[in-house]
């Protein structure tokens, strides 16, 4: 089996690159100015396409001869100017790889998208793969982007394609991975003092890599699946992430007023340029949520086993 990757140089693509190795022969789709970073060491070779989610030739030319696509290019970006970006890279960008599969004869697709196209509700604490997108001030530009690249997805499959979803939630990789996903490290390495009300979700990247492959394998074709581990405190997390790395943990709770009067300081200081920080409205209000991304119905395909969150901790420094 001949396996497309997209988004194999970023963090997720790349543990997928590995663990779909198993399965068949592995091609990536590319730009010609990514890093190849996190690929360095890995025990199979990688057929490599270079283009752009814009272009549908480079797309086209890329999936000839493959049988499965793994889509898990995309943009994540919770700063409100990145709105377009978003859109442009995530939905339009959909849009043309399922279009070009369409026009190729390529049939299927593995779509890697995120709990963040779940969406949200003030109301309800446990959201699953039934729960129906809805209007919300809790619904992101990223999450909204992600929501309507799945619809685009969800499209191909109405036009022929035999289509897998996915929703991971926060992804923990390798410090060393330096991507977006673990910021959060970061943020208590940095001995911060402030840790928010609300709860996270997570999994280990190698956990989630290794349930795509095995629903690949089940062919469980037109399905949808959260990929979570649990859900947790900020409080708690933040504590553990101390502890494996021997800082000191965040230990002041973070009022609504307090989220209130740091979004405000914080767009100022982006206004004039002092500041690229994801905090605003949105993301502040999500942040004191507590909501578990229900992980129930891949638990029971899978059977599945996690890493604990301290096994992934250590494994991450």
């Amino acid at each position: 089996m001949k396996i497309l990757i997209t988004g194999i140089t970023g963090m997720f693509g790349s543990y997928l690159a590995k663990e779909l190795a198993r399965l068949g022969e592995i091609h990536g789709f590319r730009r010609t100015s990514s890093s190849l970073s996190l690929l360095e060491g890995i025990d199979f070779p990688i057929s490599w396409h270079e283009g752009e989610l814009s272009d549908i030739e480079s797309l086209e030319s890329a999936l000839a001869g493959i049988d499965l696509v793994v889509h898990a290019a995309g943009k994540v970006s919770f700063d409100a100017s990145d709105e377009d970006s978003l859109h442009r890279i995530n939905v339009d960008g959909t849009t043309n790889l399922v279009n070009a599969m369409l026009n190729t004869g390529v049939k299927k697709l593995v779509h890697v998208s995120s709990v963040a196209a779940i969406g949200r509700s003030a109301e309800l604490t446990r959201l699953d793969e039934k729960f129906k997108w809805v209007e919300s001030p809790l619904n992101t530009d990223y999450g909204i982007s992600k929501y309507l690249a799945e619809l685009e997805a969800w499209r191909g499959e109405q036009e022929g394609l035999d289509l897998i979803v996915v929703n991971p939630s926060i992804l923990l990789g390798k410090v060393s991975d330096d991507r977006s996903s673990t910021d959060i490290y970061h943020y208590v390495i940095e001995e911060n003092s402030y840790y928010p009300k609300g709860d996270l979700n997570y999994i280990d990247v190698r956990d989630a890599a290794k349930q795509v492959r095995q629903l690949v394998e089940k062919e469980v074709w037109g399905e949808r699946f959260i990929l979570n581990r649990e859900q947790i405190p900020y409080k708690d997390f933040f504590e553990k992430i101390a502890n494996a790395y021997g800082k000191k943990a965040p230990t002041k709770a973070v009022s609504p007023f307090m989220l209130t009067i740091a979004v405000f300081f914080n767009t100022v200081a982006r206004k004039i340029g002092l500041s690229k920080s994801p905090l605003n409205k949105k993301t502040a209000m999500i942040s004191q949520q507590k909501v578990f991304f229900d992980n129930a119905k891949v638990n029971e395909l899978l059977q599945c086993s996690y890493y604990s969150l301290e096994e992934t901790l250590d494994w991450s420094k």
